[in-house]
């Protein structure tokens, strides 16, 4: 069952009260509505934008201020109905602070939570699957990934097992780099699993030529991962200035060039960045409301970011 939702205006006020910060009356004053998209297996509509936490949350705060920022921006994830979070025990303690810091908030039930099995052997995934559960503190978890293909024959008749069982709503496969897609391609032929999360961006846009069709023709549900390119996008664009044209499609900033690239492609059902600053996440969630760039515009995107 979908987890239930605060509606905007409560969300808002709560986030507004509890934070008392900068970002929070930017949030307060922005009535633009988060795009969602369906789950082609469900129709359950999850938000365009997520929350990726590798290298973000896997380390524990070392003071009040880490910890309200990390805080911060789960308050504003739900606020803004971008709900979805991506994780991993392979992330450090990033599990662990992420259900401590939900729970803490009363927002475990209004995260989704997505994370991973990276375990060889199925008493090992089995045990890697509950320490999850346990940490993330939510039973049934929401989509469960084999992380980066890893013993994946094993995983997913494991998955299979507890999906039946009722333990998880989802099951999916991930990968981030195109090495892998061949595999994922195979996988997704023979499986058809619930969802894929792999790599895509102007500067990875590989998955657009195979992937992300298949995708859509056997109803999968995808999340894109690395939108930045693990910040090396960032490294190429700063301290240039973002073209005049894209503020025809309602884009304010070179994160949200990316992003919109990303979700111009119909079959992408969200995007995850990762962040641990609030106003980054903020930023992020504006690449999901407004218009998406056309075949001309994202033509454009592509010459650009390859220009650099």
């Amino acid at each position: 069952m979908e987890a239930p939702l605060l509606n905007r205006r409560q969300a808002l006020k709560l986030a507004t009260a509890a934070l008392a910060a900068p970002w929070a009356a930017a949030i307060a004053s922005d009535d633009d509505e988060l795009m969602t998209r369906k789950i082609p297996l469900t129709g359950e509509r999850l938000p365009v934008i997520g929350l990726g936490t590798s290298g973000e949350f896997d380390q524990v705060p070392a003071n009040d201020t880490e910890a309200a920022a990390l805080r911060g921006v789960l308050d504003i994830l739900v606020a803004t109905g971008a709900r979805l979070v991506d994780t991993a025990p392979g992330y450090g303690d990033a599990e662990a602070v992420l259900g401590r810091l939900a729970r803490e908030a009363g927002l475990t039930k209004s995260i989704f939570w997505a994370t991973k099995i990276r375990a060889t052997g199925e008493a090992s995934g089995l045990a890697q699957f509950e320490a999850s559960e346990q940490r993330l503190g939510q039973q049934p978890l929401d989509l469960v990934q084999i992380h980066n293909l890893v013993d994946a024959t094993t995983q997913w008749h494991s998955l299979r097992r507890l999906k039946d069982a009722g333990r998880v709503r989802y099951i999916g496969l991930t990968v981030s780099r195109f090495a892998d897609h061949e595999p994922l391609e195979r996988l997704m032929k023979d499986w058809r699993p619930d969802f894929v999360q792999l790599n895509y961006s102007p500067m990875e846009p590989e998955a657009a030529d195979r992937l992300l069709p298949l995708a859509a023709e056997r109803g999968i549900a995808v999340l894109v991962n690395r939108p930045f390119g693990n910040g090396r996008y960032f490294s190429i664009v700063k301290n240039r200035d973002l073209p005049d044209w894209a503020a025809d499609f309602d884009c304010e900033s070179w994160a949200q060039l990316s992003l919109k690239f990303i979700l111009a492609h119909p079959a992408v059902t969200c995007v995850i960045p990762a962040t641990s600053r609030p106003r980054h996440l903020i930023d992020n969630v504006r690449a999901g409301q407004g218009r998406l760039p056309g075949e001309s515009q994202l033509a454009r995107i592509r010459e650009l970011v390859a220009s650099l």
